[in-house]
């Protein structure tokens, strides 16, 4: 099913999903609002990219209702079988070719995890400029607490296959790291986590 002229661009209710009897999506609910920007980061095997293949119509064994605009485009990491991930221009030209399709909803899965930092930082900057110069709404699904500060306007955090928590980040942009609300809300979300205690 799809959303037309509606103000959320995505509405997810009482999903589940399970493979082999093991449950990874339990009963969850999502709201994304048009033009929102919303991170989901989680441990590893949480739900992350089943979610977002399903937001992007590539699994439907699923209970529950699904809502999502007909304009989608997924971006996920890309596997790579040799020493080093490739090289920035090619990512940065995949990155392009999905947003060019003009998606009313992006689904970003890590789409630049296996970068370097420096080539991270590009394609954290190109995604913001397509974004905002769009106005789509986006889920990025990432492991880096940092990045999603840096680019959200809202953080989920995502346990044992449901929204365990969530934050708006309400910083301007382009986002300060050295600044005190922004160390704070990095703090709470890695503590969510259990990646470090709160300050």
């Amino acid at each position: 099913m799809s959303l037309s002229h509606a103000p959320q661009a995505v509405r997810v209710e009482g999903l589940t999903r399970a493979f082999d009897g093991r449950v990874v999506i339990d009963d969850l609910r999502l709201d994304i609002g048009q033009g929102e920007f919303v991170a989901l980061v989680g441990p590893r095997g949480c739900g992350k990219s089943t979610l977002l293949r399903i937001l992007a119509g590539l699994d439907r064994d699923l209970r529950g209702t699904v809502l999502v605009p007909r304009r989608k485009a997924l971006a996920a990491l890309e596997p790579h079988t040799g020493p080093r991930p490739r090289p920035w221009n090619g990512r940065r030209a995949s990155l392009a070719r999905v947003v060019a399709r003009e998606p009313d909803l992006l689904l970003l899965d890590d789409p630049f995890g296996a970068l370097d930092a420096r080539a991270r930082a590009k394609a954290r900057q190109l995604v913001g400029e397509l974004w905002q110069r769009r106005g789509c709404a986006v889920l990025l699904a990432t492991s880096d607490v940092e990045e999603a500060v840096l680019l959200a306007d809202r953080v989920l955090v995502m346990d044992e296959g449901v929204i365990a928590y969530e934050t708006a980040v309400g910083l301007d942009r382009p986002r300060d790291r050295t600044g005190p609300r922004f160390a704070a809300l990095r703090a709470e979300l890695l503590a969510r986590l259990g990646t470090e205690p709160a300050a």
